[in-house]
Order: structure tokens, then C-alpha cells, then sequence
């Protein structure tokens, strides 16, 4: 992966990971409820489903790359398209209240549960994979650098939450879910798919 090319994917992972959604909600409440360093538990979580969902897209692109450049191109349409709707789906639901799923059990177990049935996850993971990753080079060496940064950048995300609820309590959520706040970061989804689509138009002609 090329310099440029790791930067255009960070930019995206960081806007990906830092987008409040249930995941940030639920980092946000362990930490007022039971502080930060127990809390961690479910940063915990959320990187074990990020590294399952990370090796689970990548192996699914790297299925596309190996059966036809053809199928490779419709899977970037189908990525950016996904990203477009992240971004509609996310706008048209900024002014909504935060809603968490009712579930029960331990810290670690709650928040992977939240974080495997989020709507957002398995079409960012797909979409992300499918517009950075390079067809001239083997995904899994690719891996060598998406997985840290992945990761890195969702560890500071979700700590960063945590503290938040452990510091500021209820005051958090609201400057978190700020209805234009969430619909600036939406925004960013739409022009990163329209722009990301267009380039793999570009590309094929």
C-alpha cells in the first residue's frame, strides 16, 4: 500500500470510527456508570470485533480480486454506494435520540454484541476494503498495514469515548450526538462514496 493510498485510508477510518453510533454510545455510559479503567472491557470488545470483521472483508475481497478484475470493479461500485447510504442513513437520523440495544450481561460481552449487530459495520468494513485496498498486490500483505492502523485508530476512538463518559457523565452524550455534528461526519460518508465511485468509473474507462 502506498503512502497516499494509506492516508486517504486512515482519513476514512478515522471519520468511520469517530461517527457517534451505538458503539460510542455504549463506551459513553460504561464510563459514567462504571469508570474508566473498568470500562476498557469494552474497548476490548469492540477491537476483537473489529479484528474478526477486518480478516472476514478482507478475505471476501480478496475472493473478488482472485475470481475476476470484473467482479473486483462492481464490488467498488457496491462500496461506494454503501458509503453513500451510511452517509443518507446517518444524516436522515442526526436529530434522532440515542438509542441502545437491550441487552444484559457483562461489559465485554454487551458491548460485542452492540458492536457485531450495528448496521454500520459489516457495509463500512465491505466498503472500505473494497475502494483502498490495491488489485497488483496480495490483500494479505496489504493487512501488514490496514490491520494496525485499523485498529490504532479504533482503540483511540473508543478510549476516547470512555474518558468522555467517565469525565463529563450525561453532558457527554449531548456534545457527542450533536444533530450538526453528525450530519457534518454523514456528509463526509456521501462525498467519500460519490468521490471513491466516481474514481472507480474513472478508472475502468
Amino acid at each position: 500500500m502506498t503512502f497516499d493510498a494509506w492516508t486517504i485510508f486512515a482519513l476514512f477510518w478515522l471519520v468511520f470510527v469517530t461517527t457517534p453510533g451505538p458503539n460510542a454510545a455504549n463506551c459513553i455510559q460504561n464510563g459514567m456508570t462504571f469508570g474508566f479503567a473498568r470500562s476498557l472491557w469494552a474497548v476490548a470488545a469492540i477491537l476483537t470485533q473489529a479484528t474478526a470483521f477486518l480478516l472476514l472483508s478482507a478475505a471476501g475481497v480478496g475472493a473478488f480480486l482472485a475470481a475476476a478484475p470484473e467482479a473486483f470493479f462492481w464490488l467498488q461500485v457496491a462500496g461506494a454506494g454503501l458509503l453513500i447510504w451510511l452517509g443518507l442513513r446517518g444524516w436522515m437520523r442526526a436529530s434522532a435520540p440515542v438509542k441502545l440495544p437491550d441487552t444484559k450481561g457483562s461489559i465485554y460481552g454487551r458491548a460485542l454484541l452492540i458492536a457485531t449487530v450495528n448496521a454500520k459495520s459489516l457495509a463500512g468494513y465491505v466498503a472500505a476494503f473494497s475502494q483502498f485496498v490495491q488489485p497488483e498486490v496480495r490483500i494479505w500483505d496489504q493487512m501488514g498495514v490496514i490491520l494496525p492502523t485499523a485498529l490504532t485508530l479504533t482503540a483511540l476512538s473508543y478510549t476516547g469515548y470512555t474518558a468522555l463518559g467517565a469525565g463529563l457523565g450525561r453532558a457527554a452524550i449531548g456534545a457527542v450526538f450533536n444533530t450538526w455534528l453528525r450530519r457534518a461526519l454523514s456528509g463526509c460518508f456521501m462525498i467519500y462514496g460519490a468521490a471513491l465511485g466516481g474514481a472507480a468509473w474513472q478508472g475502468r474507462a
